[in-house]
């Protein structure tokens, strides 16, 4: 196993464009299966070929443990690389696919078919072993690069988008799948990906790119519970948004979280609020619960039930119980479901629950959130 450092990394292609990757230094640790994370353009495919030796920094180093590697082609780095299109010779059976790199580092022949047949095995290939690529489905293909680049006995394994070009159910049986494979072979292994998900399940740290640099680095979970930033917070996930102020402690809540203003009513956060004079409130959907929110009938007066979130909150001097809105839709996701709200200010949000909607469109709610659930970002 070998770690990866990278120091100062930068790509420009040409002297009138920004840089791809912009003063990127990172460490990845021996046995890291380690994600970047990020939207088309954002510099995380670059980086990759940077790491591989198929690009050539403008400016800083790629280090492999202690040695510099930065100058060095590809098959010098003790690095293979699975590509989004998987790369396979055509002309080619699956063995001899498997066998090319154990034998362009002068294996015989006993030899490399021995790797090739352990190989093909692991990823359970072994009897498709005399096909060719054009024969394989896509899942097969992929089986098949992995195989490959395990065979080439390489420190550092490099995925450029592998699961892309398969369907969304293969893409989810191979998350696990790969992972295993992966983490069984002892090899660091760094994957590009602009998918959430594969990096959420697949990942044990990630470091999420824009802008050619990178905005956060971090397991999953933390990532996804304690972004750094808005735009890493929805990216990573869905998220919903308000602008808000501190306006002291809650005194009679248990951790006396912060009372936190907003356009569309009153908060409480047990984080503590970045040194930034804006604040926002940031709720994952599936933190929010949906409750009917009861109204009272025309010329009863104010009653219990008609007070607003607002009001209850100025006469008790405590955070309401949660934010009104109103039901504008619904989506239908098998099993689960998901309500688009709109708040008293405009404001959308969503909020996903389990089981059936019961909630029709139109239907007054309120959408209570803990506040160990409520993340304060600087805008």
């Amino acid at each position: 196993m070998i770690n990866i450092t990278l120091q100062n990394l930068t790509k420009r292609y040409t002297k009138n464009t920004a840089n791809a990757v912009d003063d990127v230094s990172l460490s990845i640790a021996a046995g890291e299966f380690f994600f970047l994370l990020g939207p088309s353009g954002c510099g995380k495919s670059t980086l990759l070929r940077m790491i591989a030796g198929l690009v050539d920094p403008t400016a800083g180093r790629v280090l492999f443990g202690e040695r510099d590697v930065t100058g060095l082609p590809i098959e010098q780095r003790e690095a293979a690389m699975v590509f989004q299109n998987y790369a396979l010779w055509p002309h080619m059976s699956v063995r001899d696919n498997v066998e090319f790199g154990p034998k362009m580092q002068g294996k015989d022949r006993a030899e490399r078919r021995d790797i090739a047949a352990r190989q093909l095995a692991r990823v359970e290939m072994h009897e498709l072993a005399g096909r060719k690529p054009n024969q394989l489905s896509g899942g097969q293909q992929q089986r098949v690069a992995l195989a490959r680049a395990l065979a080439a006995r390489s420190s550092v394994l490099l995925l450029d988008e592998p699961l892309s070009n398969l369907d969304a159910k293969l893409r989810q049986q191979m998350r696990s799948e790969l992972r295993r494979l992966v983490k069984d072979t002892g090899v660091t292994a760094v994957y590009v990906t602009h998918d959430q998900a594969e990096a959420l399940s697949m990942a044990d740290r990630i470091a999420v790119m824009h802008a050619g640099r990178v905005a956060q680095i971090g397991t999953p979970r933390e990532l996804y519970e304690h972004p750094a930033s808005r735009f890493v917070a929805d990216f990573l996930g869905e998220a919903n948004f308000l602008d808000a102020k501190t306006a002291g402690r809650v005194a009679n809540r248990d951790g006396q979280p912060h009372r936190l203003e907003t356009p569309a009513g009153v908060l409480a956060s047990l984080r503590e609020p970045p040194e930034n004079p804006k604040l926002m409130c940031c709720v994952r959907p599936e933190r929010i619960t949906v409750k009917p929110r009861q109204t009272a009938p025309a010329g009863d007066g104010p009653g219990p039930g008609a007070l607003s979130a607002g009001s209850i909150a100025a006469t008790t001097g405590t955070p309401p119980e949660g934010l009104e809105a109103t039901i504008l839709g619904t989506i239908y996701l098998g099993h689960m479901h998901q309500y688009t709200c709109r708040l008293t200010d405009g404001t959308t949000w969503r909020a996903t629950g389990l089981g059936p909607a019961t909630l029709p469109d139109g239907a007054p709610v309120v959408l209570t959130v803990a506040p160990s659930d409520v993340i304060l970002l600087g805008e």
